[in-house]
């Protein structure tokens, strides 16, 4: 008898215990002096384009105060006037609750987590425009707290599954933005003026059976990009991500296609060239970058080509890719840096499986990270296999077979002797925030050692040469 008393006290105890425990936790304060807290006070959603909805973005509201808090509503201030949509805690903040929501309860110690998007209406102007709301607690004690809710609208041209059938100017002093494929039919020309910015959504490209110009300068580029201008991280843009876009196929139909001081970055493949008669000129690439492509940066069939004064840097598979054809290259830079997969491809690579005319190489950097970025293959016996290279450094063995003959004025970079020398050539290498410059840093060995005979007299930025031209495609002066 005396076991069942004290068993029932034991549960009488623990009862009470349990009740006031309940009872504190479910206690809620009206003190001024109790708040939330915030993981930020401005929710930042970066540059977006008017009508496009942005990505999600959240942030979380704490209660450290000791006490529980209720929110009286949690209230949209503009309501349906910006843009911004918002949930709380799982509760949509839309027209039929009038943007908000009543009776939101914050225990001490815990915490809910808000959604926010935004789909900002056209502003009218050219330049990017602020967007601004407010998310407001009303707390049960009268305080009222805020998060502000910040953007940059930017008006858009859209062009969607554009088919070009006649000779066409495209130019606008506002972003253009394209959704599905760009065409060129066989009898037409595209011609992209200086100073245009084409934003291609995520799965489109361009396909050129006719013929494409980008006519930039170098006061104002051609840019040919992705669409999306949020961030994956904090410290990394969008922009900065390989595979955002398909690039650019420039087929069989197309020659006579010609692009000046145009940037190209960011895409899968930057421009894969199909076989053509080589006795057309397919393309001419001068002054023009092309960067962080998740596939080639240019493939080429069995082309005619004549590329001065380029970048093609950090691509998953080769950044320039030759099969035959007939090449002039001068005052380039090939850089392999991609950071993504050590199975990247060479800097550059070229074979025979269809007839190599000539590939002419001259005061041009070929470098990167591997021990050997260039690589050239006779793989047939019966074809045409003529190269040079001259005045140029490059990242590869030295040359000492019978193939010696076609080197002259080699600079090797050769990895046990020149440790790091492959990335030490730029400004900057930066491979933990994705920053690149490959202009020449101070101590490169590639200035002063062009040849003055067969130098281009500007460089990639339309900068003079001086009378000690300086290898690759950016003269340091």
């Amino acid at each position: 008898m005396r076991h069942q008393w004290a068993f029932w006290a034991w549960i009488y105890s623990v009862c009470v215990i349990t009740l006031f425990s309940c009872a504190d936790d479910d206690s809620f304060s009206v003190s001024p002096a109790h708040h939330l807290s915030f993981s930020m006070d401005t929710v930042k959603l970066d540059t977006t384009f008017s009508r496009v909805p942005t990505a999600t973005k959240s942030f979380w509201a704490y209660n450290h105060s000791g006490d529980g808090i209720r929110c009286t509503h949690v209230r949209l201030e503009k309501g349906n006037q910006s843009g911004f949509r918002v949930n709380v805690n799982g509760e949509y903040l839309g027209a039929t609750s009038g943007y908000k929501t009543n009776d939101v309860e914050i225990r001490k110690g815990d915490s809910i987590r808000i959604f926010v998007e935004l789909t900002s209406a056209m502003t009218g102007k050219e330049l990017p425009q602020k967007v601004e709301d407010n998310i407001v607690f009303l707390l049960e004690s009268g305080v009222e707290q805020r998060v502000n809710l910040m953007a940059y609208s930017w008006d858009a041209e859209f062009l969607r599954n554009v088919v070009v059938t006649h000779d066409s100017v495209l130019s606008s002093e506002r972003p253009v933005v394209i959704e599905g494929d760009l065409r060129i039919e066989p009898s037409a020309t595209l011609t992209i003026a200086a100073g245009t910015t084409l934003y291609f959504h995520a799965g489109a490209g361009m396909d050129v059976y006719g013929t494409l110009k980008c006519e930039g300068t170098a006061e104002e580029n051609v840019t040919l990009r992705g669409d999306r201008l949020d961030r994956m991280f904090a410290y990394l843009p969008y922009d900065y991500v390989s595979g955002q876009w398909n690039g650019i196929r420039l087929h069989e139909s197309s020659y006579n296609n010609e692009f000046l001081y145009t940037d190209i970055h960011s895409s899968f493949d930057g421009i894969v060239c199909d076989s053509a008669d080589i006795s057309q000129m397919k393309l001419k690439l001068w002054n023009s970058t092309i960067h962080n492509c998740q596939g080639y940066g240019l493939k080429a069939m069995n082309c005619q080509m004549d590329i001065r004064n380029t970048q093609i840097s950090n691509t998953w598979h080769e950044c320039v890719f030759f099969s035959g054809g007939n090449i002039l290259m001068n005052h380039c830079t090939l850089a392999q840096f991609y950071p993504y997969d050590s199975r990247r491809g060479a800097a550059l690579y070229f074979d025979n499986h269809y007839p190599l005319v000539m590939l002419k190489c001259q005061n041009s950097l070929v470098t990167g990270y591997a021990d050997d970025v260039l690589q050239g293959l006779k793989a047939d016996e019966e074809k045409e296999w003529s190269y040079s290279f001259d005045h140029c450094i490059l990242r590869t063995p030295k040359v000492e077979t019978a193939d010696s003959v076609y080197f002259s004025s080699i600079i090797y970079e050769i990895p046990p002797d020149t440790a790091g020398i492959g990335y030490m050539h730029f400004m900057n290498i930066d491979t933990d925030h994705l920053r690149y410059d490959f202009r020449l840093d101070s101590l490169s060995v590639a200035i002063d050692r062009a040849s003055s005979e067969t130098s281009l007299p500007i460089d990639r930025n339309g900068r003079s040469r001086d009378d000690k031209p300086d290898i690759g495609c950016y003269e340091r002066n």
